[in-house]
């Protein structure tokens, strides 16, 4: 037992060295390789005495014996190159990703190395960008439109107004930086995760805004009055609530009109001139019911569809997308174009509202009309077993759920009331 220690003892020395410089004393212990660049990395520190060098490098040994000691020099931007590429992330979200570290993190801790990024930085940054997105000082300066010497009357230049960055896009940050830093700790670049500790902004409560049903009709009308294919694509987001790049993927395969259901299996995207056909939000294949009006609406679409196959020489239309503006239907529409049409085409009935409300609408209607939670949350393609559902729509869960009770209790039988004698 006395040798074992007197071997371990002499190891851990051979680790570490403490030398005499000046008038102080220089402590060194390894702490293995960078796994980045290949160099020896090194814990250094003075002390004034060589007991109290001693007691250091004791203690620096401990840090690498524990793993608490960092595994390398490599810094946050370094460490976001390597994580971004392999990162399990769908197209759309890598792309928003690259954007806000490219805007954001890179620029205020893209040079930080790994062993200085802490909590309380973290939080710092974060509260940089909640003050202003552009992290200024304060003090007014001028925003100039185009870098280098310029006429700043000419670029219009004007002076900086703080603009603070919403708590939804300092969240996504957050999940940018957990993600990378998560992988620096099992990559072993780093002994712990300084995000796990660090505040993140609370999440802003959700506001939709849905039409009312008076506006929704004056909305399918005038689709309906612009073209058959257009008033045929409201009427479906508007009857089954489902999500722009769903309605843009559906093909005909995907619509089964004798058992009166539909098929949601795909969404589709156009990012930076890139047509991406992808998973749906959550992952997740769902089949919506159709009601009888629905079903007359589509029928009368593939109808419209089969005769143009019939000119086109075409056998089947199974592979057709629903909505294309091309002749062999084989591109779907444009999303930001069905965007810009529809919000287009609500200014011209007075109405200030977007696509995604008809979401919104489909849920509140339902919700309103008595359907259980379970159900509306499966028509919507929500995750998390109708959490989300409540999340969004809390208000509207709560008015249903204040008529379910004036049901109960109407049903109930009368109280027989005690009459007092005076």
């Amino acid at each position: 037992m006395f040798t074992s220690t007197v071997r371990h003892v002499a190891q851990r020395r051979a680790r570490g060295s403490v030398q005499r410089r000046g008038n102080a004393w220089l402590v060194r212990v390894s702490a293995g390789t960078d796994p980045v660049t290949g160099k020896r990395l090194w814990l250094c520190g003075t002390r004034e005495s060589q007991k109290e060098a001693e007691k250091l490098r004791t203690k620096l040994l401990g840090q690498v014996d524990e793993k608490k000691a960092s595994r390398t020099r490599a810094s946050l931007g370094a460490l976001l190159e390597e994580w971004l590429p392999g990162a399990e992330l769908s197209a759309t979200t890598r792309d928003n990703y690259a954007g806000l570290i490219d805007r954001f993190i890179r620029p205020a801790l893209g040079a930080l190395p790994l062993t200085r990024l802490t909590p309380p930085g973290i939080e710092r940054f974060y509260g940089e960008l909640r003050r202003c997105r552009a992290r200024c000082d304060g003090r007014p300066f001028l925003e100039h439109r185009r870098p280098g010497e310029h006429d700043c009357a000419q670029a219009q230049c004007r002076p900086h107004e703080c603009r603070p960055l919403a708590a939804s896009s300092v969240l996504v940050l957050h999940a940018i930086l957990s993600g990378a830093l998560e992988a620096a700790l099992r990559w072993e670049w780093v002994s712990v995760n300084p995000a796990r500790a660090a505040r993140r902004p609370k999440p802003p409560p959700p506001h939709p805004d849905p039409p009312t049903p008076e506006q929704a009709g004056r909305l399918i009308t005038a689709a309906w009055a612009q073209d058959e294919t257009w008033g045929t694509l409201v009427w479906l987001v508007m009857t089954t609530g489902m999500r722009r790049g769903e309605a843009l993927a559906l093909r005909w395969r995907h619509v089964h009109l004798d058992r009166q259901v539909l098929e949601i299996r795909r969404s589709y995207i156009q990012r930076r001139g890139r047509k991406i056909e992808k998973d749906t939000k959550t992952h997740q294949m769902r089949r919506i019911a159709l009601d009888p009006d629905t079903t007359t609406v589509l029928a009368e679409h593939r109808d419209r569809a089969r005769q143009r196959a019939t000119l086109l020489g075409v056998a089947t239309i199974d592979e057709w997308y629903l909505f294309s503006n091309d002749p062999a239907h084989s591109q779907p529409l444009h999303p930001d174009w069905v965007t810009h049409r529809y919000t287009a085409m609500a200014a011209e009935v007075g109405i200030t509202t977007h696509l995604h409300a008809l979401r919104h609408y489909s849920a509140t209607e339902l919700l309103a009309a008595g359907v259980d939670l379970a159900t509306v949350s499966g028509r919507l393609g929500h995750g998390g077993g109708g959490a989300t559902t409540l999340r969004v729509y809390a208000a509207w869960v709560a008015a249903s759920d204040q008529r379910a009770a004036e049901v109960l209790g109407a049903k109930m039988p009368k109280r027989p009331r005690t009459v007092r004698s005076t």
